[in-house]
């Protein structure tokens, strides 16, 4: 896949996603594109993530299946990352926050996953979000597809209040039908690509920090 034909699905996803706010599940993906996503966070994924409190959570990048999830739970967790780029969008932060750490406790209260699998889910969210907001791209070289951070500058998407409410209500309906919060706090996802030491986490938003991410 070329950066073109990156920037055009990226596109076409975004056209989706801010041309009619409708709920999460309205718009089915296909496993083609979950897939995609999926490969996307993979090659965001680091080997390793050290958590607040001083551990590490080594991520065996050999053992690739065993730290994906499945396709349907993968499906799940980029409706949630679209959500939360809705937010973005309209500047909706807190609630872009509030919508990753609900979709967390989705996944922690199904006490199936291991702390790599949390790491790679949250990595997921992230992905999506970064897609939709055009925080990634898709280049290639020597024939292989690279999915790289752009730093530049992305154009500037709009959001009409009637869209920033919807918005606000679809997220308060998901975080009301998530766990409660008195749930142990996931371990925020790995620093994106480049970050400096001590700089902001991939968490789906791109301007929280470790100790926010943590807090319930």
């Amino acid at each position: 896949m070329n950066t073109r034909a990156g920037v055009v699905f990226a596109g076409a996803m975004a056209l989706s996603l801010m041309g009619t706010v409708v709920p999460a599940g309205a718009q089915e993906l296909s496993e083609h594109a979950v897939r995609s996503f999926m490969e996307y966070a993979w090659s965001l994924t680091p080997q390793q993530f050290s958590k607040p409190d001083g551990s590490v959570i080594v991520i065996d990048k050999t053992k690739k299946a065993e730290v994906e999830i499945p396709l349907d739970v993968a499906r799940e967790v980029i409706k949630a990352g679209r959500l939360s780029a809705h937010a973005q969008i309209c500047d909706l932060r807190d609630d872009q926050v509030l919508n990753h750490r609900a979709m967390m406790r989705r996944e922690e209260a199904k006490k199936k996953w291991t702390q790599q699998n949390l790491v790679y889910i949250s990595q997921l969210h992230l992905t999506t979000v970064m897609l939709l907001t055009g925080r990634i791209k898709l280049v290639e070289k020597e024939g292989d597809k690279e999915v790289v951070v752009d730093e530049k500058k992305s154009p500037a998407q709009t959001c009409s209040d009637e869209q920033r409410k919807k918005v606000k209500e679809m997220i308060a309906a998901y975080v009301a039908a998530s766990p409660p919060p008195n749930f142990a706090a996931a371990p925020p996802a790995a620093p994106a690509p480049g970050a400096a030491p001590g700089a902001p986490v991939a968490t789906g938003s791109t301007s929280v920090t470790e100790t926010t991410i943590n807090k319930n």
